[in-house]
């Protein structure tokens, strides 16, 4: 990577200086916003979960399948 200029050192700098005394209002936004949605709605029939709870192996760990995904889930059953 390039080195920066003394120009984009300071641009940098600003933008971050912006970034970390956003970063307190923007968690109370989001803070506000998720108790108003709780009360205005306090169950959501439309959500669902994006992936199953409890522990996914990830590859290289052991339990994952090479073929790219997480191991078949085993039953006595035959298919």
């Amino acid at each position: 990577m390039a080195h920066m200029t003394p120009g984009q050192l300071a641009n940098r700098d600003r933008v971050e200086a912006l970034i970390g005394l956003a970063a307190p209002f923007l968690d109370v936004v989001l803070g506000v916003g998720d108790r108003i949605s709780r009360i205005v709605e306090p169950s959501d029939n439309e959500y669902y979960p994006i992936r199953q709870g409890g522990p996914v192996p990830l590859p290289g760990e052991a339990g994952y399948e090479e073929d790219g995904g997480p191991p078949a889930s085993e039953s006595s059953e035959p298919a």
